[in-house]
């Protein structure tokens, strides 16, 4: 079984590595002809500027510029995760040549995109060309053991250098197949890291630390929006719900016992019938305050956490669903309110267009952050984005800083992940 294990690790750093070398080295293909080009026209469009053509090339140039680093950016996150911020102030539209120009000028995002050009074509070249050098120079090194030698030493005498290790003949030849293999053991761990270095160098040029305070402040702005918009929307409904259910049966209800203090001494079996149906309008009542307070704040989820809430919520769905709950303890009263809603609500989605059969609900809380999966056997399809219940979701999500995940390819399953950082009590 180890054994097993040992091998699927050894092949899934083998790959890893492979990759890091192939991503770097087209890296270092692009990075140093664009580099290049684009500071070159910069420098040209800006030494420009006072004779009038660099007001035309110069926008232009600093567009191309932001084109470059945004592949970057979006490279960045797609190959090692790695977000890279970007906070551009928006261009005046109906601005001359001059103003639009000063104003290229004056955002820090731009002036940091035109530093990381040089940065890029020097350390960054470096830092993406060396993991392709570690995987593939192993590769001379049993080439030069299995008699490439030959090529490089032609006459008694003549040396050729792999490394630090002389070759002269087949004796030190095998030498430089060592060094080959030491160099490739070293690399399965080295290069997914060193592609993971170039893309922090460029993070720490083009994000920079303002530009993350930027990227947070954003980030919090849209999210406060979003809590307010929801805390309205959720006022309006609670008002709608009692204004059409609680209040208007509690009005009928006092209707009806003003006309049974008319009838009850003239037509008593009429006040017996009135007063029967001001006792269903009170049930009824009561009924709809307490589907109401539950769907503000459920009573077993104040009682007996979020674990045993959703149990309860997976009890009344008409599909099989089963609940496995890791948490060692309690998060916050809003952040238990936050996760409850967004799997009812992902539960409903499921049940309402995925034609599953089966539901699994995982809970667990791990490195600081609450992770619920919900999966399902549906049919696929499934989709964050405008328009879509999942965005609701999402927005709930981020006032917390928390994250949704949807994995839903055609033909299903659908997986639907929830993030929210968090401390159990």
């Amino acid at each position: 079984m180890n054994t097993d294990k040992d091998r699927t690790a050894f092949r899934t750093r083998a790959r890893e590595a492979l990759l890091a070398a192939v991503q770097g080295l087209v890296l270092a293909v692009v990075v140093l002809p664009c580099g290049v080009a684009f500071l070159a026209l910069t420098l040209v469009s800006v030494a420009l500027v006072p004779l009038g053509i660099g007001l035309v090339t110069t926008p232009a140039v600093l567009t191309g510029v932001r084109a470059l680093a945004d592949a970057r950016r979006r490279l960045a996150a797609q190959w090692c995760g790695i977000r890279i911020p970007a906070v551009y102030r928006p261009l005046p539209r109906s601005a001359n040549p001059w103003t639009r120009t000063v104003a290229l000028f004056r955002d820090p995002q731009v002036r940091r995109d035109v530093l990381w050009l040089p940065v890029d074509m020097t350390a960054g070249f470096v830092t993406a060309l060396v993991p392709a050098v570690l995987v593939f120079y192993p590769v001379q090194g049993f080439l030069v053991g299995a008699g490439l030698w030959r090529a490089y030493v032609r006459e008694p005498g003549d040396t050729y250098w792999y490394g630090f290790v002389p070759v002269t003949g087949p004796v030190t030849a095998l030498g430089a197949a060592a060094l080959g293999a030491l160099v490739l053991a070293l690399t399965w761990r080295l290069t997914p890291r060193l592609l993971t270095a170039h893309f922090r160098l460029a993070r720490a040029v083009l994000g920079g630390r303002r530009g993350e305070l930027a990227e947070r402040v954003r980030v919090l702005t849209e999210t406060r929006r979003d809590a307010v918009d929801t805390s309205a929307a959720e006022l309006r409904r609670i008002e709608r719900d009692l204004h059409d259910g609680a209040q208007a049966r509690l009005v009928a209800m006092g209707m009806d016992l003003g006309t049974i203090e008319m009838l009850v001494e003239r037509d008593p079996a009429q006040a017996k019938q009135l007063l029967a149906q001001a006792r269903r309008n009170s049930a009824e009542a009561l009924a709809e305050l307490r589907d109401l307070v539950r769907g503000i704040h459920p009573p077993v989820l104040a009682e007996r956490g979020l674990g045993d809430a959703v149990r309860a919520l997976a009890l009344r769905l008409p599909m099989a669903t089963e609940v496995t709950v890791e948490l060692p303890g309690r998060a916050d009263a809003p952040v238990e309110s936050a996760a409850y809603f967004a799997v009812s609500e992902v539960l409903t989605n499921a049940v309402k267009h995925s034609g599953a059969d089966r539901i699994l609900v995982d809970m667990h809380h791990t490195d600081g952050r609450l992770r619920i999966t919900v999966t399902d056997d549906g049919r696929g399809g499934a989709a964050a984005g405008a328009g879509s219940g999942l965005a609701g979701i999402e927005r709930r999500l981020g006032t917390f800083d928390g994250v949704l995940a949807v994995s839903s390819p055609a033909g299903g399953p659908t997986m639907v992940t929830l993030e929210i950082p968090c401390v159990l009590s």
